[in-house]
């Protein structure tokens, strides 16, 4: 049986910040769904997120699930060259993370490079699908640090791999099953700098995807959101099936 979605997104420059360079893009009639959060100073970072969104949004959406991943990796190696040769010619690091995620019938893939994160909410456990490119989780990688002294780590903004800063982007694929209740949260990671991953959980098993989303930003701006602030989650279903007597 088919699945149904609903989805919720928001995006927020945050307390501090005047510019918000994230960008988001929900893309429900294809199940495609993209966070990106931009580097490279107020106007560049926000430009080379728009161009992550921009290629998504415009790329052509296979039906099958290997169709849609090199689809998505056509459109993001587009992104790619077009903030690399922008970086070239102001001679400044401009780049951005992706994090996005499709779904066909029972089916996710996730598509990332950086530090915006993709989880998956079932059955009350909040799982992250993806792995942060950033220089603290290579050394939590190494055991040079724990877990626990990577949160709050002071280098913990130094991504190691960004869409835009090398000739060729270097993306990590994950897929699996979906079933009926999962909630996909993608987010930049002005969330998780404000929330716990159990305070996350919490949120999405209580609320619908469009007031997770919503709650969640909110939650961030509270606790004083020192960065942009990005969400969208999805929510799984069984479609209805009406037989006929």
């Amino acid at each position: 049986m088919s699945l149904r979605f609903e989805d919720g997104s928001r995006t927020h420059a945050g307390c501090v910040r005047t510019v918000n360079e994230d960008a988001c893009l929900t893309r429900s009639e294809d199940a495609l769904w993209a966070v990106a959060d931009g580097m490279g100073g107020h106007a560049n970072g926000g430009w080379a997120s728009a161009q992550i969104v921009a290629a998504l949004a415009a790329e052509r959406c296979p039906e099958d699930i290997a169709g849609a991943v090199t689809a998505a990796r056509s459109a993001l190696a587009r992104a790619n060259t077009a903030i690399h040769r922008m970086s070239l010619a102001q001679r400044r690091v401009i780049g951005s993370t992706a994090a996005m995620l499709v779904l066909r019938a029972r089916r996710f893939a996730v598509l990332w490079c950086g530090d915006s994160r993709v989880y998956r909410l079932r059955e009350g456990v909040l799982a992250a699908l993806t792995t942060d490119h950033s220089q603290v989780e290579q050394m939590v990688a190494s055991g040079l640090i724990s877990r626990d002294e990577a949160e709050g780590h002071p280098m913990a903004h130094m991504l190691s791999r960004a869409i835009g800063v090398r000739e060729e982007a270097e993306l990590d694929l994950r897929m699996g099953d979906v079933l009926p209740g999962d909630m996909f949260l993608l987010c930049s990671d002005g969330l998780t700098r404000m929330m716990r991953e159990g305070e996350i959980a919490q949120v999405l098993m209580r609320d619908t995807p469009r007031r997770s989303a919503q709650v969640l930003v909110e939650l961030a701006l509270e606790r004083g959101a020192s960065d942009n602030v990005t969400v969208v989650v999805v929510g799984c279903d069984e479609t209805t099936h009406v037989v006929e007597p």
